[in-house]
């Protein structure tokens, strides 16, 4: 089954690491029985590009484009890359699709970013229209979705929706939203220590993009918050909030409320708190907060590790 109910997946940045890395980092996580492994596409690695190194480094383990920017190219190439990855690796890769960021879209890209929903249906009714056209079988398909809109086109034209950065409360909407049949696919924020500070200064340095990108910080307002949580790197309880921290079992608990309020799959994004060993990473070239967290992994993981299971980087 590629999408088993209240299955944990987990969170891969790939930017930062090299093809050995990432294919040690794969393998280890289907080794801890995780579901699936999402991955967003940034500043380096090409979406589809990065999705077939990871299925080509595992057996059997879902990979899923989490997600993969409508502007990187039009809708028939990514009909063809998703086609083509299901003819290589059945029933292995979902493709997820967003609007990304204006910054990345339009600084980076040089296209101009364009109003989310009317940009999403046109790319939608692209892939529709060249579908008769092409030869090959669909992967899945799940849209990035924040906002109540983008949130019903997907539940009307995709497998689901895969929300980012967002708390349970979210995730309790959102199912009221797509309905009972719909994947809901939300990553979860998971730093692991008591130390309240650490936590919240890790998370802050983390997710400091996100206080900047409009459409996530005005999900955080239409869900509760106000523009006071937003200053200074975020308030406590908007953090708080976004990450889990603490012991196993109030880790655990969040990722119960999302389970409680209708999540198909919870996506555990790891950040480390900032120790010397994390900072060493950092000074060896790699971003902490990009790194896999290990012990959270392992903590979690649905097949308790034997052995040790690979470099922990």
């Amino acid at each position: 089954m590629i999408m088993p109910n209240k299955s944990l997946g987990v969170f891969l940045y790939p930017d930062n690491f090299s093809g050995s890395e990432l294919g040690n980092f794969a393998r280890r996580f289907e080794d801890l029985g995780y579901a699936s492994i999402w991955y967003p596409e940034a500043m380096f690695y090409e979406s589809f590009t990065v999705g077939s190194f990871l299925l080509s480094s595992t057996n059997g383990i879902t990979v899923a484009s989490g997600i993969a920017s409508i502007y990187a190219r039009d809708a028939v190439a990514t009909l063809q890359c998703g086609r083509g990855i299901q003819k290589l690796y059945p029933n292995r890769y979902i493709t997820g699709l967003g609007v990304s960021h204006k910054l990345l879209v339009e600084d980076l890209r040089g296209h101009t970013y364009r109003k989310p929903l009317i940009a999403m249906i046109e790319y939608l009714d692209a892939m529709d229209a060249a579908r008769p056209k092409l030869s090959g079988n669909d992967t899945p398909l799940i849209l990035a979705g924040l906002g109540p809109k983008m949130m019903e086109l997907a539940a009307e034209r995709s497998d689901g929706v895969h929300p980012f950065n967002s708390p349970p409360e979210h995730t309790h909407w959102a199912r009221k939203i797509v309905g009972p049949e719909k994947w809901i696919c939300t990553a979860q924020h998971i730093c692991l220590t008591t130390d309240a500070a650490a936590a919240r200064r890790a998370a802050r340095r983390a997710l400091e993009f996100y206080f900047v990108a409009p459409n996530h910080y005005r999900n955080w307002l239409r869900i509760g918050y106000d523009l006071s949580d937003l200053e200074h790197g975020g308030s406590n309880r908007l953090i708080d909030a976004l990450v889990a921290w603490g012991t196993e079992s109030q880790i655990r608990d969040r990722l119960q409320q999302h389970f409680d309020a209708g999540a198909t799959q919870i996506i555990i994004n790891t950040i480390q708190p900032e120790t010397e060993s994390a900072s060493k990473n950092a000074i060896d070239g790699h971003n902490f907060q990009s790194s896999p967290d290990w012990d959270v992994y392992e903590l979690l993981a649905p097949v308790k590790p034997k052995t040790e299971l690979g470099p922990k980087i």
